[in-house]
């Protein structure tokens, strides 16, 4: 019995793999066209602030026009409760200070001890899109597990997370306002599912854009 595959499946089959990474490879050749600012030792922490404020400007801007606008403010979840600037406020500097003093010094401790490697080549789009999921998923529980674990030993919740809980009513801002231990124990987590995965640095990008999305969504109270 032949069980050969026939040379016009494998031509098609070929060919799809090829329109799936042609895909991402107009998307990979302009990001590598920004390779000194990639192998910056600088990037990761731009990437990682700027990313986050941007996906949350959006968000402030309706908190913002919500006081002046009645017609949105009915779709506030919490419409007593607006965040004031002199809220926002100490979230970005405490960002931005945690950026630049911590965050900062462990990226380029990780740029020192393995350098940047940008392939030629983009990945196809069907790996990217099953990897990014994966990643988040686990990303998901393991913040599921350490957050539960803050919450059930009180050592850990008074010393660390409680600072994480100070706003009430949450905003957008308020995702990194945790204490430099948990911003550093969750980087972590982020960082290492990809590199488990074996995740090409397009994906590594993409995942770490829908996390901060994420971030900027999840303490959100509108509809």
């Amino acid at each position: 019995m032949n069980c050969s595959v026939p040379d016009g499946v494998l031509h098609c089959y070929a060919m799809d793999r090829q329109q799936d990474r042609l895909c991402l490879q107009f998307l990979w050749d302009f990001v590598t066209a920004k390779k000194p600012l990639i192998n910056s030792p600088f990037f990761p922490v731009l990437f990682s602030f700027t990313a986050y404020m941007a996906f949350c400007l959006p968000y402030i801007a309706l908190d913002f026009f919500s006081t002046r606008l009645p017609n949105l403010r009915k779709y506030k979840i919490q419409p007593q409760n607006y965040p004031t600037l002199g809220m926002m406020v100490p979230c970005i500097i405490q960002s931005a200070y945690h950026h630049v003093v911590w965050i900062f010094p462990v990226t380029f401790l990780h740029w020192y001890w393995k350098p940047v490697n940008l392939p030629v080549i983009a990945p196809e789009l069907p790996e990217v899109l099953l990897q990014v999921v994966i990643c988040l998923l686990l990303f998901d529980f393991e913040y599921f597990l350490w957050h539960l674990l803050h919450h059930r030993v009180p050592w850990l919740y008074k010393t660390f997370h409680k600072v994480h809980h100070k706003h009430v009513s949450t905003f957008a801002l308020t995702t990194q306002y945790s204490s430099v231990w948990e911003l550093l124990s969750l980087g972590f987590f982020a960082a290492i599912n990809p590199l488990l995965l074996g995740c090409h640095p397009l994906t590594e990008m993409i995942f770490f854009l829908v996390l901060y999305w994420s971030f900027a969504t999840v303490p959100f109270n509108w509809y």
